[in-house]
This record gives structure tokens, sequence and C-alpha cells, in this order.
């Protein structure tokens, strides 16, 4: 168990402008994504407050989804339909994918669908969304 100071972890959230509590509408559930990214791009430099805040949101966040994304229909769906769905969901542009999945040409293939999703594109897209890499093959 990882000891955290009470008040450091109070202040990120006071920080974050978000409340401890299940999120309720698509607003919070985007304030809870920018969260999680800010605190995703510190990698190995969080500290105990912050790494135990961003599982708290992270679990929010995969929550949410569950109950209003229902991901067994995503099966259904060709993988750049997937991609465009979880981008249009968190607000990201083919220009955020640059140096992601490649060049602004691969990018825009990839998202259009005229170019196969690769399993290290998949893998990448995955850690940056949050969601399990197999949704985009």
């Amino acid at each position: 168990m990882v000891s955290i100071d009470l008040t450091n972890y109070l202040q990120l959230w006071a920080n974050a402008d978000i409340s401890p509590k299940v999120i309720e509408s698509e607003s919070e559930y985007r304030q809870f994504l920018a969260v999680a990214e800010s605190l995703l791009v510190k990698k190995n430099l969080r500290t105990s407050e912050e790494t135990t805040l961003l599982r708290l949101v992270v679990k929010l966040i995969e929550d949410y989804e569950s109950k209003h994304y229902n991901l067994d229909d995503w099966g259904k769906s060709a993988p750049h339909e997937i991609l465009q769905h979880i981008m249009a969901a968190s607000g990201t542009k083919q220009i955020d994918l640059v140096g992601i999945v490649g060049s602004k040409g691969v990018v825009s293939e990839v998202v259009n669908g005229s170019r196969s999703i690769s399993k290290a594109q998949a893998k990448k897209l995955g850690e940056m969304f949050k969601v399990s890499p197999s949704l985009f093959i």
C-alpha cells in the first residue's frame, strides 16, 4: 500500500477542478479525460498522490465508458470507425495523432480507412486513449 499525504491529494483534486465522484455527463467525462492525460504525460515523475489520483480518475472514466459506450457493439465496426468515434468523443484531431500513428498522410489514410492500423499503431492508440489495442485491429 502506498502512503500519500492527504492534504496534497485533496489539493490535487482542487487544482484539477473536478470532484471525486461518479461521472454523470459527457462534459464531466471530458474533464476527467483531460486530468488523466495531464497526469499520464508525467510518466515516472508522478508523486504518489498523483498516481493515486490517476488510478481513481481512470477507474471513473472506465466506469463511465462501460455504461455509456457499448464496447460490445464496437466489434461490429471497422477499426477506423472505432478510431473516429473515440477521436470525436475525446475531442482529438487528426493532427494530434501525427507522431503516434505516422505522418499527416498516414494519419489521414488510417482515419478514413484506406490504410489498415498496424499492431504497433494499435498499441500506441490504445495507450493514448486508454483502451484495448484490439479495438483497432
